[in-house]
């Protein structure tokens, strides 16, 4: 992993980009921490156009390296998709939630999966990639099996690759260094998130670095499997998102090769 490489999800800093101004001061103050690339996320194009977000980015010098497009828009409109992405100038984008899915019938699964390879060669075919962004809830089983084994098990690695978030990985009970390698070649993107539990022993998101997940191992898993984008998020964060996020930066700086 490069320093180049990490970027920021902006979903942890949604409450800081409700405007244009507001769009390009979060900007900077990213960019003034060190990192040189971002995930656009929870960014309402309709208030800061894409055109907007792609000429802030670049006059901070920073990359968008993907984004997350809304779950009905990735699933029933990916065409859309497809011209967000070239807007923004970007080839990658995920899966976000598994909006009004039932983990609990085969009928929803099916048809996600279904939906999901089908949008995802829509983009493919434009030169795009689609990823699918976990929570804890595809670790249900259905008839014996984790569900997040079937999403890549049942769909084309050319038409849906993954974006494993670490921490909902660990909350679901699985390993996440283990899901980097067992999705080798098909793993672009990695959201690198902290678990911990706090005073009040509940499990709570953590600072990159200040949580219990092994990060190293992690991070050698996903270099394994050929990650371009190692992505810092927190859901949630006990104070300023921007001390947060510089925590996590200046942790992950100490592990980079340059």
């Amino acid at each position: 992993m490069k320093t180049s490489q990490i970027a920021i999800q902006f979903y942890t800093l949604r409450d800081f980009t409700n405007s244009v101004e507001d769009f390009a001061e979060t900007c900077r103050k990213v960019a003034a921490i060190g990192y040189q690339a971002v995930q656009i996320s929870g960014v309402d194009y309709s208030v800061v156009p894409t055109e907007k977000i792609k000429e802030i980015c670049a006059e901070n010098g920073l990359t968008i390296c993907a984004t997350h497009e809304p779950s009905d828009l990735v699933l029933d409109n990916p065409e859309q998709v497809v011209k967000n992405l070239s807007a923004l100038g970007t080839k990658a984008t995920a899966y976000p939630f598994p909006k009004d899915i039932d983990f609990g019938s085969e009928e929803s699964v099916a048809g996600l999966i279904q939906k999901l390879n089908a949008s995802g060669k829509v983009l493919a075919d434009a030169g795009m990639v689609l990823t699918y962004h976990n929570h804890h809830h595809e670790f249900r089983k259905l008839d014996g099996r984790i569900i997040l084994e079937r999403i890549y098990a049942e769909t084309d690695p050319e038409h849906l690759q993954g974006e494993i978030d670490t921490y909902w990985v660990q909350f679901g009970g699985g390993d996440p260094a283990g899901w980097c390698r067992c999705l080798k070649n098909r793993l672009p993107l990695l959201h690198l998130k902290d678990y911990r539990i706090n005073d009040e022993t509940q499990v709570e998101f953590s600072e990159i670095g200040q949580g219990n997940l092994n990060i190293p191992g992690i991070i050698s898993a996903a270099e394994e499997s050929g990650c371009e984008w190692f992505i810092v998020e927190q859901d949630s964060c006990p104070g300023d998102p921007f001390e947060s996020i510089k925590i996590s930066f200046d942790y992950l700086k100490t592990l980079a090769i340059d």
